[in-house]
């Protein structure tokens, strides 16, 4: 939450800076640029905390796991930041573009260690029905 907040309010003064030096056509080309990376960094920021939320209500037991496979997935191919555009950022922010970056990477690799783990452990039904073997075939025959 902490990154969330710096990004939002580090951007928003950015916006707030460019648009004080705006008036040739060059400005308006960096104030969009500018605002596309403040979105590109905040709604990274936001998936992150998405992900992490619904792993952490997984694990409090409020949602199943086949509910965490179909809505607790990350963008798999999210949009990278433009480096021209990064690079020509304040020093300050381009570190909060490259720890939002971190972060998203981070938890690309959980994912895919918690994907992989889970998929090749056995499911839910094929326990079910291993039992259930177990049981037919441990019970008397009625004929």
């Amino acid at each position: 939450l902490g990154l969330a907040e710096a990004v939002r309010q580090r951007f928003e003064r950015l916006r707030v800076e460019t648009a004080a030096n705006s008036g040739e056509d060059d400005e308006d080309l960096r104030r969009v640029q500018v605002s596309c990376e403040a979105l590109r960094t905040t709604t990274r920021v936001m998936h992150c905390l998405a992900w992490l939320l619904n792993h952490r209500a997984h694990f409090a037991g409020e949602l199943s796991e086949l509910q965490l496979r179909r809505h607790g997935r990350l963008i798999a191919n999210f949009p990278a930041s433009e480096l021209a555009v990064v690079e020509s950022l304040p020093a300050d922010v381009q570190a909060l573009v490259h720890e939002s970056e971190r972060l998203y990477q981070r938890i690309q690799r959980l994912e895919a260690s918690w994907r992989t783990t889970n998929l090749t452990g056995e499911s839910a039904v094929r326990r079910l029905r291993e039992r259930l073997i177990r049981a037919v075939g441990d019970a008397p025959s009625a004929a």
